[in-house]
């Protein structure tokens, strides 16, 4: 006899809400498994690699066509980038955390190398000049240097850790570092990748448990270098100054952003069907990279575009998941880079489609065209992915709260390294104290069974 059936006063919310409890449970559970942040991390990036290939093929076809080059060119393309992304992601996943420290110093002086290249002999596009082209390839240095610096900086505060209690330690040499690599991609024009970079060393610092003080003055100083930046630039003004009132330019900065609101709000609930985008016939600029998400939503609708917003918290999930569970300081200073990486990424380029964000040319990862964006994207990936195939330790919200506490400047590095060891010592000693009452406890327990009564009969268990 069921429950309900025993105790007829039972409403059928309250039976509902039992299953939505025992479900959420269940759900918990899944979440809670060894396991789960790989299987995040493959998951939204394969589906998020496969939304990409249907709209680079359908925004690319018509604009080949338009001008005049072969109809699958961009396609072809974009699928060999993939296969290969795909390749390195899974190599980069066979790979441990030792071998990614030895390559951070070869990754970094090899990208700088690249980018110093670029303004000698590079390629210039719309102002920019930020590629190299080596025979058939066309190369943007730029988008690897996320990678290289993400490697680089999370060793050298690994290596540095027992001196981070001081702010030349914490600051030196990866901000100067870091503006080496923003001022060459700054050079080229490219100030929407600069700012992911700043986005990474902010977290480099954030995760090493940088004070707040500093994070205030390091702020101070980007804002003020942004500004100037923009201001150096009169296509950045007006970029900038008329990105909330696009109707004011309509034919001039404002067209782009003028039929990326069109394709978002013809698209309504599920979108006008794949391949029947209107806005791919050459209204819309940079349709199969910067302006990709726009024909998403026009093609699949607000369904649609909830969908890859959903993949990439997801993916976000899955690697603060993996810096708060780890022991290891390279993976929880890697893993963290890489999420604010990727999410920053994604949120300014939704942020320009949209209109909430000035249009800053940055692709969207693992959407958009491009096999210079997509090859370290899913290089990084795969790294996060080598992380989350290593045994997790449990979640410990007492660090975390002692993290937490420390970037306020109350507790330096040295000091949190050595409360941190002496609560290891005292867990170990604890538990085994506990082992030990354990043990007492069933040998006392098993004397008081065997002993024989007076009467010489065995007690009865």
């Amino acid at each position: 006899m069921s429950e309900q059936a025993a105790d007829p006063q039972v409403s059928p919310w309250k039976t509902a809400a039992r299953a939505l409890r025992a479900r959420r449970a269940t759900l918990k559970s899944l979440f809670d498994l060894e396991l789960t942040s790989y299987y995040l991390l493959v998951g939204s990036v394969l589906l998020l690699l496969g939304i990409g290939l249907l709209e680079v093929f359908s925004a690319s076809s018509v604009n080949n066509l338009v001008n005049g080059r072969p109809m699958l060119s961009s396609i072809r393309n974009q699928a060999v980038s993939a296969t290969l992304g795909l390749a390195l992601m899974w190599a980069a996943s066979r790979l441990s955390p030792r071998v990614y420290r030895a390559l951070a110093y070869p990754a970094l002086v090899g990208t700088v190398l690249l980018l110093l290249l670029v303004l000698a002999v590079g390629s210039s596009h719309n102002g920019n000049k930020n590629w190299l082209i080596i025979g058939p390839l066309t190369v943007q240095p730029s988008e690897f240097a996320k990678l290289g610096l993400v490697l680089w900086g999370a060793d050298l505060l690994v290596r540095k850790e027992k001196l981070l209690t001081t702010w030349d330690h914490l600051l030196v040499p990866l901000v100067p570092g870091a503006v080496l690599i923003i001022a060459l991609v700054m050079i080229g024009g490219d100030m929407g990748t600069s700012i992911i970079i700043v986005a990474i060393v902010f977290c480099l610092l954030w995760t090493a448990g940088a004070p707040g003080r500093l994070f205030s003055i390091l702020l101070a100083s980007a804002v003020g270098l942004a500004t100037l930046a923009i201001v150096m630039r009169p296509s950045r003004v007006r970029r900038f100054t008329n990105f909330l009132t696009p109707d004011a330019d309509p034919g001039g900065t404002g067209y782009q952003a003028i039929h990326s609101f069109q394709a978002l709000a013809s698209g309504g609930w599920f979108g006008v069907g794949l391949g029947a985008s209107k806005q791919r016939w050459g209204q819309l600029p940079e349709v199969q990279t910067d302006m990709i998400f726009a024909i998403v939503g026009e093609e699949l609708g607000l369904i649609g575009t909830l969908t890859v917003l959903m993949l990439f918290l997801a993916l976000a999930y899955a690697g603060i998941r993996m810096a708060l569970r780890t022991p290891d300081p390279f993976v929880r200073l890697v893993s963290a880079s890489v999420t604010v990486w990727l999410t920053a990424q994604m949120m300014i380029n939704l942020g320009a489609v949209t209109g909430v964000l000035p249009i800053a040319g940055v692709p969207l990862p693992f959407v958009s065209y491009g096999g210079s964006s997509l090859l370290p994207s899913l290089t990084a990936v795969g790294m996060l992915m080598s992380f989350a195939r290593r045994r997790p330790e449990p979640l410990d919200p007492a660090g975390i709260a002692a993290a937490a506490r420390s970037r306020d400047g109350r507790v330096p590095g040295g000091e949190r390294a050595e409360r941190s060891e002496r609560g290891e010592r005292a867990e170990r000693a604890e538990r085994a104290e506990r082992a030990d009452r354990t043990e007492h406890d069933s040998t006392a327990s098993d004397r008081m069974i065997t002993e024989p009564r007076p009467g010489g009969a065995p007690a009865d268990r």
